[in-house]
């Protein structure tokens, strides 16, 4: 039975990852409002002020983006941290990029995924929209932590599963071991617009 149900969950998941492929958002008209809430990667650190992600998305979406990045957050700060952003500025799209300092801290990635949960939940409740993006697992060479797929797939919500992984994997793109460069974040903030964009939350 075990080994059933196992199979079933191998063959429903790419139908499953599909339907967040293609799930549409709603548009953010011109005077509309995106959240980008997180760590140290949507805070901006290690780039200058005005080079991180959600500053070059807002030159690209013409868009107000909210930076609501703070450096070294767990998620169990961000659950509660993010009830007040919302509640402060009432955003139409949440960009939630967490987790990262609970797999480097070795934080049990359970609650790490409750957290985070919770954290669509409100945003849900609220009215707003959630694009979801993954974090890595605790090695160099890993992929996104199989917590947001689970994650995404339940919640229905657009997902961006390796973008930080393949720009942390090229010394390029990167200022120390875990965060972006000016030039690294540029390519974020590119590749996020192209996905608002594909599902509709821009033009």
């Amino acid at each position: 039975m075990h080994m059933l149900l196992r199979g079933l969950v191998v063959l429903l998941l790419p139908l499953l990852m599909g339907a967040c492929e293609n799930r549409t958002l709603r548009p953010v008209e011109p005077e509309g409002i995106i959240l980008a809430f997180g760590d140290s990667l949507t805070a901006g650190a290690g780039a200058s002020k005005g080079e991180s992600y959600p500053a070059v998305l807002a030159q690209l979406s013409e868009r107000k983006v909210i930076n609501a990045g703070e450096s070294g957050e767990v998620t169990s700060r961000g659950r509660a941290r993010l009830t007040q952003v919302i509640a402060t500025h009432s955003p139409d799209l949440l960009l939630l990029l967490e987790g990262g300092n609970d797999i480097l801290r070795n934080l049990d990635l359970h609650q790490t995924k409750a957290h985070l949960g919770a954290m669509i939940e409100y945003a849900h409740a609220n009215g707003v929209e959630v694009v979801l993006i993954g974090v890595p697992e605790k090695n160099l060479f890993s992929r996104v932590a199989p917590i947001y797929e689970e994650l995404a797939q339940e919640y229905e919500v657009v997902f961006i599963p390796d973008l930080v992984s393949d720009l942390l994997r090229n010394p390029e793109y990167k200022s120390d071991r875990v965060h972006l460069n000016a030039k690294g974040y540029r390519a974020m903030a590119e590749e996020i617009y192209a996905l608002l964009r594909k599902h509709g939350a821009l033009e």
